[in-house]
């Protein structure tokens, strides 16, 4: 018998047993908790047969429908990068967002397998890639869940800013003192250039529409899951209806795709295709980059394996149907887009003063201008794109708004959980593993919004965007591998569904292939991208030692060593992937390294 004390009550873990009521076969340890009335907290609660005590955990109330409409914002995530990949990438950008779909298909496969080992987890695969890790490395695992969470969290305040730019656009003019007024609270010029903290109208509104979401997922995943199904039909229907109509009417002439050649200028300005040398591909790598971001983002769709009613059966059904969706959004899209504004050529060449710096730089007009690679001005060109008057523009503006709130509620969700969960497993101060009555994860859900106050403070979303993928890369790569060391070492758990072993080879060589898009390609959207990305990554080492090495003294949660299986009741349980791990993490490093000094020194 183990006893444990530290969580509450005395927990007495008897032998293990299976949980049928929630139709897996994985061993899950009953424990009795004594009578008490102080709160019961996850940790304890999701492991309880007493129902007022799970009424502390997240609740089973959806099925693979309901992860379906709650992944469904991650389409819209176009929206937040069309523009800057698009003014960056040049004509070969829509082959982009067309590559990076496949790669993000791909990998889904293995997330799929890995989510089906712990029916009983939510958070992700970020969660479930740490438990193949931390049998190697205590300070790895959390760094997959980390990155994952400060990957997806900034969608809430990227989308706010974008749908609170939307609505300012739409309502007033540019040169409106509702849109000039702000108050710089901290130049960041260190960092970035022009980047600072600010307040402004979008601020303002963009936090309203924060504390808006956070009201709903409030309730619980079932109401969460029902306003998403409501706004995903109303937001989903004018992505389609952008991606099809300009397609369908031939408003995309083929100039606007050929010749495939990366965006380049001339001595004066002007828009030129340019060659594919070294600085052509770092475009492309960046490109690639980025994209994945919003791409790869239908993974969250197994966020949600904790609050299924089935999760053998709804796991892979969500992460499969959702990743067709956005095939078809992430494909379509950007090629009715491009099609329809095409690249655009300079209308005011740059001002200069007598030193040659450039005081103004210089306008285009297509997809090169300034409030398309901003992302501000992609809803007044997407709306403008299917026709039919001011009306029917005002309306497409509103169902674009509706399209970036089911984004930002897609992302609550999902950050949120994966915050839980990593509290839950003892990566994470402790706090965040508690829940309200409707099974919601409310001190995730605040520590996420506080966060995203701050992020939506900045002046720039585009870099923020990017320094967030810094980690969203590094997840893939650590939970793509996580799927072969599951394999090595856990060789007899039930599968509820097994990836067939080519897309598991292929989803570990796209681990390599993005972390050289990111060496590559990271710093096109801003010197320091990719080390600030680093920096905020590591931040968890010293967050990971308080939650272990303080709080939990060197211990894990039962439920976490349940996981890792090293309990003594199975018998020739070893780390059979041995160096692997290790030689598999020192040729990451090595490829970021070597992909990096490629593009700065120019080959």
């Amino acid at each position: 018998m183990i006893e444990i004390g530290e969580i509450g009550p005395a927990i007495q873990f008897p032998p293990p047993t299976h949980f049928n009521s929630i139709q897996t076969d994985i061993p899950i340890r009953r424990i009795k908790l004594a009578q008490s009335a102080e709160i019961v907290d996850a940790i304890t609660a999701d492991l309880s047969d007493d129902v007022l005590a799970q009424q502390a955990s997240l609740h089973r109330k959806i099925d693979w429908r309901g992860a379906f409409w709650v992944a469904s914002g991650v389409p819209a995530l176009v929206l937040f990068s069309i523009g800057a990949i698009a003014a960056t990438v040049g004509k070969p950008s829509w082959l982009v967002w067309m590559i990076s779909i496949g790669f993000g298909f791909i990998q889904a496969f293995t997330y799929a397998e890995i989510a089906g080992l712990f029916p009983h987890k939510s958070g992700g695969a970020s969660v479930y890639g740490a438990v193949a890790w931390v049998r190697y490395s205590k300070f790895v695992a959390p760094v997959s869940v980390w990155c994952n969470w400060f990957a997806w969290s900034p969608v809430l305040a990227i989308g706010s800013g974008l749908a609170a730019g939307y609505i300012l656009s739409a309502l007033f003019p540019a040169d409106a003192a509702i849109n000039t007024w702000q108050i710089t609270l901290l130049d960041l010029g260190g960092i970035k250039d022009g980047l600072s903290l600010r307040i402004n109208a979008t601020f303002v509104l963009g936090a309203m529409v924060l504390l808006t979401v956070f009201g709903i997922q409030h309730g619980g995943i079932l109401r969460s899951a029902k306003t998403t199904m409501i706004l995903g039909v109303s937001a989903l229907i004018p992505l389609m209806l952008i991606g099809l109509i300009p397609l369908l009417t031939g408003d995309a002439p083929s100039a606007h795709f050929f010749p495939l050649a990366p965006l380049s200028h001339d001595g004066s300005g002007k828009v030129i295709d340019g060659a594919w040398d070294t600085a052509g591909w770092t475009l492309m790598a960046g490109g690639l980059f980025i994209a994945a971001w919003s791409t790869y983002g239908f993974e969250t769709a197994v966020c949600y394996t904790r609050e299924f009613k089935n999760p053998k059966t709804d796991t892979f059904k969500a992460i499969f149907f959702s990743g067709l969706l956005c095939i078809a959004v992430f494909t379509l899209v950007p090629l009715a887009f491009q099609g329809h504004l095409g690249l655009g050529q300079m209308v005011t060449p740059a001002v200069v003063d007598a030193n040659g710096v450039v005081t103004t730089p210089a306008v285009y007009d297509g997809m090169l201008a300034p409030d398309i690679y901003s992302g501000m001005g992609v809803a007044a060109a997407m709306s403008g794109m299917i026709g039919g008057g001011k009306l029917i523009e005002a309306v497409m503006m509103v169902m674009l708004v509706l399209a970036l709130m089911l984004s930002i509620m897609t992302s609550m969700a999902g950050s949120s959980r994966t915050l839980y969960q990593a509290s839950v497993d003892g990566w994470l101060p402790k706090y965040l593993s508690h829940v309200n009555e409707h099974g919601a994860p409310t001190p995730a859900m605040w520590t996420d919004l506080g966060f995203n106050l701050l992020l939506l403070l900045l002046s720039d979303y585009v870099f923020v965007l990017a320094a967030s993928n810094v980690g969203y890369i590094m997840f893939n790569f650590l939970n793509l591998h996580s799927g072969w060391i599951h394999r090595l070492d856990r060789p007899n758990w039930d599968r509820p569904y097994k990836a067939p072993t080519v897309l598991l080879v292929l989803g570990g060589l796209l681990g390599f292939v993005n972390l050289a898009l990111m060496g590559m390609g990271a710093d096109i959207w801003g010197e320091g991208t990719l080390k600030a990305g680093l920096l905020f990554a590591a931040l968890i080492i010293p967050v990971f030692i308080y939650r272990h090495f303080i709080q939990d003294k060197g211990v894990f949660p039962a439920t976490m060593l349940d996981d890792m299986h090293l309990s003594a009741n199975e018998e020739g349980v070893s780390n059979r992937a041995g160096i692997l791990p290790y030689l598999t993490l020192a040729a990451g490093v090595g490829i970021v390294w070597f992909f990096h000094h490629l593009a700065t020194s120019g080959g």
